[in-house]
């Protein structure tokens, strides 16, 4: 580790909040849209995720009108899925103990829009900043999303440290960056605190 952080920068789902009912949605939509006529491409996550639209407005982008009742079924599953967003137990004492710590904190997360803002309706208000891919138009791991939490903050990478659920977005490029980076496996019981634990 470089320095000792000031900046702790979280990854939001598999890490501070799960889905109870996972419904897919996007996946739907993205197999309806193969099976009338479209063909997939290695940029269709991105561009879920980097463009701040509804269902209906994201598959105009992919250049096709959704039947309305496909766009109904689509549209409950989402809600629902929604609906059944947690905070894992130990989310909020964290967040709060490290902002009584003085650390700053931030969050970072590849995310389409509705999932966004249930975020910010579930989560305390306790982030200096938020970097949600949709509104910054980037997604991880491209170092703009990043970048913007950099920026925000005016320290250097050294100065910060990543937590999340991915090897490559979390972990892998944090580090190419400058950063450090902890994963953490909620799969495997692991709580927030025992991660970072040493650092405050």
């Amino acid at each position: 580790m470089n320095q000792s952080p000031k900046v702790i920068v979280f990854d939001a789902f598999g890490t501070l909040v799960k889905i109870g009912a996972s419904r897919s949605p996007y996946r739907k939509l993205m197999k309806w849209l193969k099976a009338n006529g479209r063909k997939p491409s290695a940029q269709d996550a991105k561009i879920i995720m980097s463009n701040p639209v509804d269902i209906a407005q994201l598959a105009k982008i992919f250049g096709a009108e959704l039947p309305e009742q496909l766009w109904k079924e689509i549209n409950n599953d989402l809600q629902l899925e929604l609906s059944t967003i947690q905070l894992y137990e130990d989310t909020v004492p964290t967040l709060q103990i490290l902002k009584e710590s003085g650390f700053k904190i931030a969050l970072c997360s590849n995310l389409a829009m509705p999932y966004g803002e249930q975020l910010r309706k579930l989560l305390p208000d306790v982030f200096d900043t938020v970097a949600f891919s949709y509104e910054v138009g980037a997604i991880k791991p491209d170092h703009q999303i990043y970048d913007v939490i950099q920026t925000y903050f005016g320290c250097d990478f050294s100065g910060m440290l990543f937590i999340g659920d991915h090897p490559i977005l979390d972990v892998e490029t944090p580090l190419s960056l400058g950063m450090s980076a902890r994963l953490i496996e909620r799969q495997k019981n692991q709580k927030l605190l025992s991660v970072i634990q040493e650092l405050i």
